[in-house]
């Protein structure tokens, strides 16, 4: 995993940085002194994990995380307890509080790789599984165009095809893999490779015109542009 050290203290980046070096599974690409570089070496390069101090001057570790479109993982350090409940309700995969052993560092890094590893393996998938009107459904995702909440329905387009699926409209889009699809309005989420035509804000399928919400607008161009 491509990982990054941020922290404003030089102590704590040394310790991480022999640490890492010490690890055969980290590949360390960018020592940061503040959130402003960490946020330069996220946009410029492929960084899986972060290990992110959250108490630093101008703009916390946490707040500097929170701003991330797709934010890799983290682990977050600290010498301050009271920051963990923060940490993990950004789905943080550790928190070490400082100072720490490498044995500690290790389960850190353990963990990490546990969630990549299921990230990479649903991004790999080459079809879903999905239950519609006791039914069981095996669809390809390069077959699927676009997807519509209806309450605690989501329904699923695909080919010359829909069903209609009893799930909530996150946890399906959860399901699917981020780099192949987006939410682009409180109400739909399409695969990024059937979009013809973008106009405005409207996206233009085959047989569909779905609208671009103003919350999901950023995000949407964010990921555009980073599958350049």
């Amino acid at each position: 995993m491509n990982c990054i050290v941020v922290d404003d203290e030089p102590a704590s980046r040394d310790i991480l940085e022999k640490f890492i070096a010490d690890c055969p599974s980290l590949e360390l690409v960018s020592v940061c002194k503040n959130a402003f570089e960490a946020m330069d070496a996220v946009n410029n390069g492929n960084v899986n994990l972060i290990f992110l101090d959250i108490n630093m001057p101008r703009l916390s570790g946490l707040t500097f995380y929170k701003s991330l479109n797709h934010p890799p993982c983290v682990v977050f350090t600290t010498a301050y307890p009271e920051y963990a409940v923060e940490g993990f309700e950004v789905d943080a995969v550790d928190y070490l509080l400082k100072p720490f052993t490498f044995d500690r560092f290790l389960k850190a890094v353990n963990r990490a790789m546990d969630k990549y590893g299921n990230e990479q393996q649903k991004a790999g998938s080459a079809s879903v599984l999905l239950k519609s009107d006791k039914k069981l459904y095996h669809i390809k995702l390069s077959d699927i165009h676009y997807l519509e909440a209806f309450g605690d329905y989501v329904k699923v387009y695909y080919n010359d095809q829909a069903i209609m699926v009893h799930e909530t409209f996150q946890n399906m889009m959860n399901r699917l893999p981020e780099k192949e699809f987006v939410r682009v309005h409180k109400s739909f989420g399409i695969a990024i490779n059937k979009i013809e035509v973008i106009e405005g804000n409207e996206i233009k399928l085959k047989n569909k015109t779905i609208p671009i919400g103003q919350t999901y607008r950023s995000a949407f161009l964010y990921l555009l542009k980073s599958n350049e």
